[in-house]
């Protein structure tokens, strides 16, 4: 029997509005993901790098008929706005705030019966549901809160922005590559030269991934230890389960623990079926 959906408004995160003649070209050069090809009510993951290749900010890139939203987080949004707005030069773009709402239906398998008008798939994993823009609570589903998203989405062990912060982390580390959130084949874009060359080496030594343990999560920035060597960090979780900066080098195999306790690495099946045997 199939698992009744939970609906969720996400206030921590917020839209921003971008139209006009160039905004293809104008978003084309900036982020990490493909907009040429953008479809009406499709969502793509992506992030806006820093010239040296870290992390600044990630987004969805939605598809409107006059243009496409930016689904961000709230807290970074007039700061991205006046981001865009430097880089935006002569070209015909116009970039504001809108004022509607960001929400998610989830889990994935069940949520088409219910899919409609403003909800758009998530495109990091069919798991994660669907993303909603300026919608209300759907016929058939059950009230429920972003704890409850951030919960799911930490079961199917996908990091967060809140595991990698702004200007801390490179997007291959937190999986953007694996969760489809770049593009290798678009071209140019910021900090697209540290990106791929990343890829280009084949051999990436730190990746987030779920840790699992009893009680309480340790405090973020707990270090997670393979006997005395350092494997990594901890970074956000909750009660059995957190998202970890790992080694892979260290963390492989090895007996973990942190602050005294042991940890167990999980590794997710789009983690395993993306990597392959890379990942064992």
């Amino acid at each position: 029997m199939s698992e009744t959906p939970t609906y969720a408004l996400l206030p921590s995160r917020a839209l921003i509005a971008v139209s006009g003649p160039d905004w293809r070209d104008f978003l084309q050069g900036l982020v990490t993901q493909d907009v040429e090809t953008l479809g009406l009510g499709e969502a793509r993951f992506g992030a806006l790098l820093t010239p040296q290749g870290r992390l600044f900010y990630d987004l969805f890139a939605v598809g409107r008929e006059e243009g496409a939203w930016l689904d961000v987080e709230a807290e970074h949004r007039t700061a991205l706005i006046q981001r865009l707005t430097m880089y935006r030069l002569r070209a015909k773009v116009e970039i504001a705030a809108s004022d509607s709402s960001v929400s998610a239906l989830f889990p994935g398998d069940p949520c088409s019966q219910l899919g409609g008008e403003g909800l758009v798939r998530d495109p990091r994993l069919p798991g994660l549901g669907w993303r909603g823009y300026g919608v209300t609570e759907p016929d058939g589903a059950r009230p429920g809160d972003e704890t409850a998203y951030d919960a799911h989405r930490l079961a199917l062990g996908v990091p967060g922005p809140a595991d990698w912060g702004s200007d801390k982390t490179y997007p291959i580390e937190a999986d953007f590559d694996l969760l489809g959130g770049i593009d290798f084949k678009k071209g140019c874009f910021v900090g697209q030269e540290t990106t791929s060359r990343m890829k280009r080496r084949g051999q990436v030594k730190s990746r987030m991934l779920p840790i699992a343990f009893e009680g309480p999560p340790p405090a973020p920035g707990s270090e997670v230890l393979a006997g005395d060597l350092r494997a990594g960090e901890v970074l956000s979780g909750r009660d059995g389960r957190a998202i970890a900066l790992l080694r892979l080098d260290r963390a492989s195999g090895a007996s973990l623990t942190v602050d005294g306790h042991p940890v167990t690495v999980e590794r997710p099946a789009w983690f395993l079926a993306a990597l392959g045997a890379e990942a064992a």
